[in-house]
């Protein structure tokens, strides 16, 4: 009987309150002894992972409430981003209005400064007093007109003549290789005329308008300036 109590007792050493008032130790068998310490045991590891959760939600709060402060200031900076674009937007429209406006002033005059011809073959006269150049459109060192802008264009040249002996001179005004409009003068007894020729031309950027004298022709001009080619942009397209 003494070593049966003692090995009860062994087996049933713990406490067990949470049993209820009123259990014995004493009246505990050895099954019951030992389901009662995996039952403790396990109340032990419920009470420690009930803790670990704990931890892990309070982790857990503290990475929501990180990743919610990154993701308001991620939006702050994006807005931010939003209106400096639209700002540097609004920049580059008022420069472009800018800019658009400068490049649709294009005008010029320019005149030659001596007689030229004949020539054997067709020549592209150049104009080398310039007397206005907005834009920048004529060059003198080709006679060439370049469109800067896309629009429709008026263009003017005026010939004169050479100032003795039979009439001679037949000058054409051409874009990009084709004739669109022509003077002649090549028959009379007359040789102190002049004439002139205009047109309208609708050019896109980077087509080429200039004056042509035709092979075996000649202009004069003594230094007064009686040869003009002009043009200016009516409008942008």
């Amino acid at each position: 009987m003494g070593e049966r109590g003692g090995w009860r007792q062994s087996m049933c050493t713990g406490s067990y309150s949470y049993l209820g008032t009123g259990t014995s130790l004493e009246a505990c068998q050895p099954d019951t002894c030992a389901l009662l310490s995996e039952l403790a045991a396990l109340r032990e590891k419920l009470a420690a992972m009930t803790q670990t959760q704990s931890k892990l939600e309070e982790t857990l709060s503290a990475a929501m409430a990180t990743m919610e402060a990154s993701v308001q200031s991620y939006k702050s900076e994006v807005e931010e981003l939003w209106r400096v674009n639209e700002n540097h937007d609004k920049q580059l429209k008022a420069l472009a209005d800018v800019t658009s406006a400068a490049s649709s002033k294009i005008a010029f005059t320019a005149t030659l400064e001596s007689s030229v011809g004949p020539f054997a073959q067709d020549m592209t006269l150049r104009y080398l007093r310039i007397l206005t150049n907005i834009g920048k459109g004529y060059n003198p060192a080709t006679g060439i007109f370049t469109a800067t802008v896309r629009g429709v264009y008026y263009f003017r040249y005026t010939m004169f003549n050479n100032i003795v002996g039979h009439p001679n001179s037949v000058v054409l005004l051409m874009k990009n290789g084709q004739r669109m409009v022509s003077s002649w003068d090549t028959a009379g007894g007359d040789a102190n005329d002049s004439a002139s020729n205009a047109a309208v031309l609708q050019l896109e950027v980077g087509d080429n308008v200039y004056v042509q004298l035709f092979r075996n022709r000649l202009l004069y001009d003594d230094g007064m300036f009686y040869n003009t080619f002009s043009g200016f942009l009516l409008y942008s397209l």
